[in-house]
């Protein structure tokens, strides 16, 4: 009997879009605790560009060829045994694997069945893809790492992208003051999702615009690798207040600069939490939590999906529509 084969987007080698293309590869089997998903979106992250262009993080992925993607949104087909949490038919979202590969461009996936949680019933699959691993890295960064407290003043670098509209939300959500740095025409939108304070990087510094010492939290979703963002960031701590450096780290002069002014600065990798993700799920459902999407594009365009993903511009997140 021939083995049942998928559709999914590969790439042979690492560089631009254009390595991108159409495969079809074996269709995995799931192993114990595991469950098989039929992916029906996926979202787009800029981990999966800067992925497909310099391989990622060493030693997680290995030589190509790769199947690229972690956000999932989709139908359980098949479980493992020893799953109790999840069944044939069920709903489910998630971001499985993170940081190694979990193959999301693609029309099915395994992973563990505690990687994944109930897809919230007022979004669709195209919606529900956009959440995972964006609004992992917000919860995790605001909940996980910095504990904040009602009442804290947290500024957010890049607060209308991907992960910055979760993170003004989650922030609202735990009872602070949500400062953010976003183009002025994203600013009417984000004071909807809950910021208090808006600057538009394109027209000052924000250094120059915030009060210096008076931030508890900056979740820094840009990083000194463009613009320098988390070094300027240190001035508008307050003593004791920590920086959450996402994309680029906290190299050791940037650490020596915050351990000077009595500051803490940590970096973050963002890990699979199925139980995060049904609390999650769980502010959406009661509409605390809204998720934007730009666009929904089909799988076969993923490489111009990643094109438009990294002029750096989108509201929200792309999405691409694996299957019906």
């Amino acid at each position: 009997m021939t083995a049942p084969t998928m559709r999914a987007i590969g790439l042979d080698e690492f560089g631009g879009p254009e390595v991108l293309h159409t495969v079809e590869i074996a269709r995995p089997q799931p192993l114990p605790t595991e469950v098989l998903v039929r992916v029906v979106s996926a979202g787009v992250n800029p981990v999966d560009y800067k992925t497909r262009a310099n391989g990622g993080m060493p030693g997680t992925l290995g030589p190509p060829p790769v199947i690229l993607g972690w956000d999932v949104s989709g139908i359980v087909e098949e479980t493992g045994f020893g799953v109790t949490t999840l069944a044939v038919g069920d709903e489910v979202y998630g971001m499985p694997w993170f940081p190694r590969q979990a193959g999301a461009y693609a029309e099915y996936v395994t992973a563990p069945s505690r990687q994944f949680a109930s897809k919230p019933t007022t979004l669709s699959h195209d919606t529900a893809a956009a959440v995972p691993l964006a609004a992992l890295t917000a919860w995790q960064t605001l909940v996980d790492t910095a504990d904040v407290q009602a009442g804290q003043r947290v500024l957010i670098h890049a607060a209308a992208g991907g992960v910055g509209h979760f993170a003004v939300q989650f922030a609202r959500h735990l009872g602070a003051y949500v400062i953010g740095t976003a183009s002025a025409a994203k600013h009417d939108w984000l004071r909807s999702l809950g910021a208090d304070e808006l600057v538009d990087y394109t027209r000052e510094r924000f250094e120059d615009a915030i009060d210096h010492d008076s931030v508890d939290v900056v979740i820094d979703l840009v990083g000194d690798g463009h613009d320098a963002t988390s070094t300027r960031s240190l001035p508008v701590l307050r003593p004791g207040g920590l920086l959450v450096a996402v994309p680029s780290g906290v190299d050791p002069a940037l650490l020596a600069q915050a351990r000077s002014r009595g500051l803490r600065a940590t970096g973050f990798l963002v890990e699979p939490d199925g139980h995060a993700m049904g609390r999650i799920g769980g502010l959406i459902d009661t509409g605390e939590v809204s998720v934007e999407v730009e666009d929904v594009m089909p799988l076969a365009q993923a490489a111009e999906a990643h094109r438009r993903a990294e002029t750096g511009r989108t509201r929200g997140k792309l999405v691409l529509r694996v299957s019906p």
